[in-house]
Formats: C-alpha cells, sequence, structure tokens
C-alpha cells in the first residue's frame, strides 16, 4: 500500500494506491475512513482498517486520479525533525568529523509541500542546495524509549524528502542550521507514505539529479545512526507526536561539496528512492512574481 493526498493545496483527499482485482494499482479513496491522512489517523490504527477496507473491496476507486496533484503523504506534521551529517561520504565532503551523536534540528511544519510543488529560492540566495533523504513518519507517542525495538513499535512508515538548504544562511556567523533551513516550500514531501512492515528501509537506494544529470547517488545501509535508533535518541529529548516526520540525513553529493553549482532559478531538480517514488521540483526566485507559477509535469 502507498498513502497519499491528492487534490489543490488546502483541500488534499486522502488516498491509498493498491493492487486492484485486475492486477493493477489503483487509487481508493479512504474517506469513508477518515477526512485526512495525519497524526490521529495514524496512531488509531489506520493503516490496519486501510487494510481490512481493502481487502472487503469497500473502498471506492478515485475518477481522474492521474490528473490530480499530488500533496504531502501527511497533512501538516506538528513537528518536522532534521539529522545532520548522517552519512560519512556527506560529512567528509562539508569538511567535518563523523559525529558521534546524532545532530538534531528542527524546521518548522510550514516548510512541508507537495513532491511536485514548484520551489522557490530565496530572493537573495546564491547558495541553495538539495538534501535527498529517507523520511521517517511517526505512527504513535513517543518519549524517553528505552530499546530501538520499542522505537520500531512507534515507526508508522516512510517517505521520501528534499531538505532543501539555504547554505551562506545555515553557515554564515554563528552557523545557525534553522535559519538555512525554515524556508517557504522547503521540505518537499512524497509522493507517497509505505507501512513500515512493507518496507526495509535498511539499504534503500537514495538518488538525485538537477538539470537531469546525477548528483547523489548511494544507499541507506550507508546511514551512521539507522531509523530506530533516530527515533529511540529523539525521545530522549522530545515528545514525538503521530504523524511527525524525521529527516534521517542526506548522502553525499550535494553543492556544499564544492562539485557542483548551487540551484538557480529554471532548475529541475529531481529526488527518489526506490519504494518510495519520485519527486520533481522546477525552481523559481522567490518574490519575482505574486505566486508560485501553474506548472505541470
Amino acid at each position: 500500500m502507498k498513502f497519499l493526498r491528492l487534490g489543490d493545496r488546502g483541500s488534499e483527499q486522502p488516498a491509498v494506491l493498491a493492487v486492484g482485482p485486475d492486477g493493477r494499482e489503483h487509487a481508493y479513496s479512504l474517506s469513508p475512513l477518515t477526512s485526512d491522512i495525519d497524526g490521529a489517523f495514524l496512531a488509531d490504527d489506520g493503516v490496519t482498517r486501510v487494510r481490512a477496507a481493502l481487502a472487503a473491496r469497500e473502498l471506492s476507486e478515485i475518477d481522474g486520479a492521474e490528473g490530480l496533484r499530488v500533496g504531502a503523504p501527511v497533512a501538516r506534521p506538528g513537528s518536522v525533525i532534521g539529522i545532520g551529517l548522517n552519512y560519512a561520504a556527506h560529512a567528509a565532503e562539508s569538511g567535518l568529523d563523523l559525529p558521534t551523536a546524532p545532530i538534531v534540528f528542527l524546521k518548522p511544519s510550514n516548510t512541508v509541500v507537495g513532491p511536485h510543488d514548484p520551489a522557490p529560492i530565496p530572493p537573495s540566495s546564491a547558495a541553495f542546495d538539495w538534501e535527498a533523504e529517507l523520511a521517517i513518519v511517526v505512527g504513535r507517542a513517543a518519549s524517553y524509549l528505552a530499546t530501538d525495538g520499542e522505537a520500531a513499535a512507534c515507526i508508522a512508515g516512510y517517505t521520501l524528502a528534499d531538505d532543501l538548504s539555504e547554505r551562506d544562511y545555515q553557515t554564515s556567523g554563528s552557523g545557525q542550521w534553522t535559519k538555512g533551513k525554515s524556508l517557504p516550500g522547503s521540505t518537499p514531501l512524497g509522493p507517497w507514505l509505505v507501512p513500515a512492515d512493507e518496507l526495509d528501509a535498511s539499504a534503500l537506494r537514495v538518488r538525485s539529479w538537477v538539470n537531469g544529470e546525477a548528483r547523489q547517488d548511494a544507499h541507506t545501509d550507508d546511514l551512521v545512526f539507522g531509523p530506530t535508533e533516530l527515533v529511540r535518541y529523539c525521545s530522549q529529548y522530545m515528545l514525538l507526536e503521530p504523524g511527525d516526520v524525521i529527516l534521517t540525513g542526506t548522502p553525499a553529493g550535494v553543492a556544499l561539496s564544492g562539485r557542483f553549482p548551487y540551484l538557480a532559478p529554471g532548475d529541475t531538480l529531481e529526488a527518489e528512492i526506490e519504494g518510495l517514488g519520485r519527486q520533481r521540483q522546477k525552481l523559481y526566485r522567490a518574490g519575482a512574481i505574486s505566486t508560485a507559477p501553474e506548472l505541470s509535469f
């Protein structure tokens, strides 16, 4: 199953992609079960209830689903938690030592957008960067977890994210990461959420491209701290709530390395994780127009 939200911004409908009786994948409406895919749905055993409804063929197919905008697969998380330097090669290309404990920062939840929404570059930015990442979606409240087993039980599923970052804002002066990672539209999420028990997150291929040219290509088995370890660790310092998202870090191959130019208006950015789909954004300069352009891909 693949959970997703379809429709215009602010009016997305909850849906699930699943194989139908004809052996092909279809989009089914979850409206009989929930008003949205959010923390309350996940905490209320939503995944199990959807499986039962699919097995009983109680869900209706969404007509014209392929023509609808894809929103973020989780409705506005309470917290978006970032993890820095969590791939050894990325730490090395950044000229930094490998962390001995997870580096944690927060992003505002209003940075979350759909996987194909146009991405704004700040008006004064000259160092806008990409970071394709495996993202954890929390399924139940977690605080002071004692074991990785307890942490695993709190993971509802996984999705794809891009932690768009303005490096000058992030590193200049006192080096405030939040300042460089809180910009509007800087967390494209999706296209879908896959339940944790349907995906082995330990060795997924993570890739990104700019204007069709390869940038990142790695596997999640290179993570310094894995998903369950990150959930357990974060729970020691904050209350994790259903629907929260943890970005697990990005592999080597970003512009900060000096090997590639930073993003510019007109660029096309793509990211993909096997099993979690692909996202694509067109970059534009914020402030040059009053609203984001309507683009189709």
